[in-house]
């Protein structure tokens, strides 16, 4: 028994050694690294694009006019429709005449009367002279009667002057159409009492018509440059509220004066063919600028940006990583945008897994994509 129990003993004692040998050779395990994200790539590469700006603007006449009288009265005649064309010259309004005919007759009377008066000065004076000449009277009577002539002839140009006065608001009794083009709804009927000032119409021309744009102060320089591209049929077209292409191409015809300090925009001024008279005065529409990149620009999938704070982002993989980098887009083309700063013709987008990365994840590229030919217009 005392035999037994020894051996007994020497064995736990042995494995009890074994098993604590094997423990303290053993690690704890730490924590294991992420695998890389799976990804796809986009080849970034300079391409040839075409694509067009749009500005939205607002369809104004090259010349428009507030149709106002110049003188008080009644509205005794309309000759046109609301809406009608008109021609440079056409009768438009009549004013009753009557006060203004008399006020005529009796300037006209005035002055008749005037030259009266001067006629007898002058053969007065003509007399005296002569009698002066023979010392038959005296040389203060002269003078009185060369003054009495001088006034006699201020008194007919001041007649005179009275005359044109009143037959200028005899002519402005009648209002004519000042240019060819249309005129709107006439703000009075027959028989309106009207005052010098009073709103009585407008008339705008409709052919051709411009739309007036706002761009950024940045833009200028390449508008500047349009001046020389008015030849290019396609360069500017317009988008009516439908949707629908306008058929006639436009032209640059002016940058205005200044910029507006405090929205740093400048108006430019496109004008379009409007045989149609499709464009109407005040109708918002977008103007389209066709912009021919050549082979400058870069552009990638539009899913690949990330959107934060007003702010764009697209994934660069480089060695392995993804890192996070800020790009200036341009305009969208289809599935594809335009890229304006950030990113350099060779570097490698994210396009795929692009919600399950952070900056500088670990990545696993896929087959990269590669734009196939040139951008779609």
């Amino acid at each position: 028994m005392r035999n037994s129990t020894q051996w007994s003993g020497f064995f736990m004692s042995v494995v009890l050694s074994l098993s604590l040998a094997s423990c303290g050779d053993s690690k704890p395990a730490g924590p294991q690294a992420p695998p890389p994200t799976p990804v796809d790539v986009y080849t970034v590469m300079a391409g040839n694009a075409t694509y067009y700006d749009s500005y939205p603007g607002t369809a104004t006449p090259l010349n428009q006019v507030d149709i106002k009288p110049q003188v008080a009265g009644n509205i005794i005649g309309i000759y046109f429709k609301d809406g009608q064309e008109v021609k440079k010259g056409m009768k438009l309004y009549e004013i009753d005449q009557q006060q203004y005919k008399a006020a005529v007759e009796s300037a006209i009377a005035q002055l008749n009367v005037a030259r009266a008066n001067l006629a007898k000065s002058q053969q007065d004076a003509d007399r005296y002279e002569d009698l002066a000449k023979q010392d038959a009277i005296a040389k203060q009577t002269l003078d009185h009667q060369r003054a009495d002539l001088e006034s006699a002839k201020r008194q007919v140009e001041a007649a005179q002057a009275n005359v044109a006065s009143v037959e200028t608001n005899l002519k402005y009794s009648v209002i004519y159409a000042p240019f060819n083009g249309t005129i709107g709804i006439s703000q009075v009927k027959v028989g309106t009492s009207v005052y010098p000032q009073t709103l009585l119409n407008s008339v705008s021309t409709d052919d051709p018509m411009a739309v007036d744009i706002a761009i950024d102060q940045a833009e200028i320089p390449k508008f500047t440059h349009y001046f020389s591209q008015k030849a290019k049929d396609s360069l500017f077209t317009a988008v009516l509220p439908d949707g629908s292409i306008y058929g006639y191409p436009g032209t640059l015809y002016l940058l205005d004066r200044s910029v507006d300090p405090t929205t740093g925009t400048l108006k430019a001024r496109i004008t379009f063919p409007n045989p149609k008279n499709e464009l109407k005065a005040g109708l918002t529409t977008n103007v389209r600028v066709k912009h021919d990149a050549g082979d400058s620009s870069l552009l990638i999938p539009y899913k690949a940006v990330i959107d934060q704070l007003g702010e764009s982002f697209v994934f660069v993989v480089e060695n392995g990583h993804a890192l996070q980098h800020k790009v200036t887009l341009g305009t969208k083309i289809a599935d594809k945008i335009v890229i304006r700063s950030g990113l350099k013709a060779g570097e490698q987008v994210v396009i795929n897994g692009v919600q399950k990365l952070r900056d500088s994840s670990a990545v696993a590229i896929g087959a990269p994509k590669a734009p196939a030919g040139s951008a779609g217009k």
